[in-house]
């Protein structure tokens, strides 16, 4: 099988970053766990990115000791926002696609992987809008093609841990959830500056914890409402908010209601200890279930650096007895888990339909964007509730 990615940013190589990402370490574990990959290809805009992207996984692989054909584009001292297309019209054979590009290319990008008849995998959130991940909905499955979100939290043991103790009825009914999400100021300031102004921190990381409720309840969102508030960013010349406070109003399957607070940020100071803070706190009528996301029982200090506490659950490099280094953790368990579905697909081991309920699927994904896109129009009119719309 052949994998197109489409990014060659942050999350697929660490360009950017002293890491490696998270997408190239699970293609390798993929490999390494006997999937049979024949080449890989990463696709950008910018023939420099490329070049740094290149040299990541290189040394990524070095350093695994996990091998496999890399092909990088654009390949010339050149911009090219349609390398992608060029790829894609010369890809044969067994072959899927994982997208990591900005939230506002999602819906054209995944579209055209489609039309090339590759199963695909899209970073979050699916899309912007419910007609556009309605019209990709449509699509695969007029193609009778699989298309998943990476939306990792699923398999995030704490998430699991909460899902199975709501499951067995130990919480009773749901009343009300509340999550705080936040991340350092250099995400939407320097990482994610060119296309931060299409984007906001609700929808680029809220969501997760949208499909998460979604996950561990199966209920639908009924109405929502948002505010907030544009300080810094602003003062850095970025027209977003630095801040989200959103309420989501969901209806479970017997139809009582509950509520879901979403507190979320992206001006964390560079000191703080983790690149993400993340709580969550679930009330039922029987129980509550609280979890700290961030403080996972491991903090590190030396000299020369501020106190970490490191993940040691997400993605992370171990070493092996054969001095190499293997990644483990749910972000890589998540796209791995997408590249072995997809194999089975391809293989006829296994049907898109059969995945449906069991993976975060476009038609699940779907039920988070339409809360990011009701909370947007809440926030265009002075925080006043709005109907979750375009369901089925």
């Amino acid at each position: 099988m052949k994998i197109v990615i489409v990014g060659n940013g942050m999350y697929v190589s660490g360009r950017g970053t002293d890491g490696f990402g998270t997408i190239l370490p699970a293609v390798l574990e993929y490999i390494r766990d006997g999937g049979t990959v024949t080449e890989v290809h990463i696709v950008g805009t910018n023939s420099e990115h490329s070049l740094v992207a290149a040299a990541k996984a290189e040394e990524l692989m070095r350093q695994t000791g996990v091998f496999v054909k890399l092909n990088v584009y654009p390949d010339k001292a050149e911009k090219d926002t349609n390398a992608y297309i060029k790829v894609l019209d010369k890809i044969s054979g067994p072959a899927c696609a994982i997208v990591s590009v900005p939230d506002h290319l999602h819906f054209q990008i995944t579209r055209d992987c489609f039309k090339s008849g590759l199963h695909t995998l899209v970073v979050k959130p699916l899309t912007p809008t419910v007609k556009e991940a309605n019209d990709l909905i449509d699509l695969a499955e007029k193609m009778n093609l699989y298309g998943a979100v990476e939306f990792h939290k699923r398999w995030d043991k704490q998430n699991l841990m909460l899902r199975d103790v709501f499951k067995n009825g130990k919480l009773g009914d749901p009343l009300y959830t509340w999550i705080e999400y936040s991340q350092r100021k250099s995400i939407p300031s320097e990482i994610f500056k060119t296309w931060v102004e299409k984007s906001n921190i609700l929808q680029y990381l809220g969501v997760h914890y949208i499909d998460i409720i979604r996950f561990v309840t199966r209920a639908v969102p009924v109405r929502v409402m948002a505010i907030g508030q544009k300080n810094w960013l602003k003062s850095q010349g970025l027209e977003v908010h630095d801040a989200l406070q959103c309420m989501v109003e969901w209806k479970m399957p017997n139809s009582t209601l509950f509520n879901q607070t979403l507190l979320n940020s992206w001006v964390d100071p560079e000191t703080t200890s983790a690149v993400s803070d993340q709580k969550l706190k679930f009330i039922g009528t029987k129980g509550r279930y609280e979890t700290d996301q961030k403080e996972r029982g491991i903090s590190l200090v030396v000299d020369g650096e501020n106190l970490g506490t490191p993940n040691p659950d997400f993605c992370q490099p171990y070493g092996t007895t054969d001095n190499h280094s293997q990644w483990q953790g749910y972000g890589i368990e998540s796209i791995v888990t997408f590249l072995k579905d997809a194999n089975d697909i391809i293989s006829g081991r296994q049907t898109p339909n059969n995945l449906e309920d069991k993976r975060p699927t476009f038609k699940e994904a779907v039920i988070s964007t339409a809360v990011i896109e009701a909370a947007g129009k809440s926030l265009e009119d002075s925080g006043n509730w709005k109907p979750v719309e375009g369901l089925l």
